[in-house]
């Protein structure tokens, strides 16, 4: 629960954005027999540990094949890498993504294109999408934002049509649903295991699933020097990208509660909604929503963000400049205008503390305090 400390007259909480320490405690002491296992045996370069997540995740997430990779975005580097984009091809992606969901764009060498999203999902815009296909266009990185996955059926019909090569980005989506199927829905997923996630490592790692086996074998070879580092032989110019077997074995754990996990956001995340709703604009619920960040949004951001943290709720700004406009990208010469949803949404949109473990006392803290400062 939300430590409490005194200001002049009044006592407030201190409720973090996400409480990792609160997830983990339970699952200490199986995580750490784990681990001491990994220790004896020291087997700390993939092995079992890697290879028993991998088939677990992919079962999970409903494909055939997992590579566990370093970390979300080498996942995504080397799903485009292990797809052939390369310099002189364009991949198109939305301008309200993480940084990395475009910079790998960059890293393969090939041209990132931007486009806005849609008002209620936050996710890329299938008809601007269709506007912004060329014949360069190989690939397309489809980010479900915040947990909720886009709309896929009309991005693989753009795919198919064009013969384009679909991404999901999952970092957000562990346990997402579209049409009833886990994320990814296509053929080929990217995940990110950073501690604050859904599904979060105690450290960095990633992991590529997918139904296509000359996809999964690439990325294997890729993550590994491009080739069989033990045999010496390489096959193609690569670095190191391995899933570490202590990171697999905390990951292969906190999975069997993921599920679970996803429950307990959306009954926070729909707590929220009730109380929220008409006061400041709330996330539109869908099914297979995995509310990774539960995103408000007012154009008080600024203020209401400054006045939330005096008293004690720490606050996250997701995503305040917009990729096309981050100094890395100024040799675009993007003019403000071009992405107006996006623009508006990113002096626009806060995410406040939801977690599984959040309690009802510390939401309705935060939810008095949003109600107080808006005057509502």
């Amino acid at each position: 629960m939300g430590t409490r400390y005194t200001q002049p007259g009044k006592e407030c909480m201190n409720i973090p954005f996400v409480d990792i320490k609160r997830n983990q405690e339970p699952l200490k002491k199986e995580i750490f027999a784990a681990i001491e296992h990994i220790v004896d045996k020291t087997q700390y370069i993939l092995g079992p540990a890697v290879e028993h997540f991998e088939k677990a995740f992919a079962d999970y997430c409903g494909k055939k094949y997992c590579v566990g990779v370093s970390n979300g975005t080498a996942a995504l580097e080397l799903a485009l890498r292990a797809y052939d984009i390369h310099s002189g091809d364009e991949v198109i992606t939305a301008a309200n993504t993480f940084f990395s969901g475009a910079s790998v764009i960059n890293l393969v060498g090939a041209t990132p294109v931007f486009v806005d999203v849609e008002e209620n999902s936050n996710n890329l815009d299938p008809k601007k999408l269709a506007t912004a296909i060329t014949n360069k266009t190989k690939a397309i990185i489809v980010t479900h934002l915040y947990g909720r996955p886009a709309n896929m059926e009309a991005v693989l019909a753009l795919g198919k049509k064009h013969n384009i090569v679909i991404i999901e980005d999952c970092a957000q989506a562990h346990g997402a649903t579209y049409q009833g199927k886990k994320v990814p829905y296509g053929e080929t997923g990217c995940f990110s295991f950073y501690p604050g996630k859904n599904l979060g490592s105690w450290g960095d790692g990633g992991a590529v699933v997918t139904n296509n086996k000359i996809i999964a074998e690439r990325i294997t070879s890729l993550r590994n020097f491009g080739g069989s580092f033990k045999a010496y032989q390489h096959n193609e110019i690569a670095g190191n990208n391995r899933l570490q077997p202590l990171q697999a074995a905390v990951l292969a754990i906190k999975l069997k509660h993921l599920d679970t996990w996803i429950q307990e956001r959306r009954k926070k995340a729909a707590y929220y909604t009730k109380h929220l709703k008409g006061i400041v604009k709330t996330p539109e619920d869908t099914e297979g929503h995995a509310y990774h960040i539960y995103c408000i949004e007012t154009e008080q951001r600024d203020a209401l963000q400054t006045y939330l943290e005096t008293q004690g709720i720490q606050i996250r700004i997701h995503y305040p400049t917009p990729i096309p406009y981050q100094p890395a990208y100024a040799y675009l010469h993007t003019k403000k205008g071009t992405y107006p949803i996006t623009e508006v949404k990113s002096g626009n949109i806060m995410g406040i503390p939801l977690f599984p473990e959040i309690t009802q006392e510390e939401q309705d803290y935060i939810i008095m305090h949003i109600k107080k400062f808006l005057k509502k």
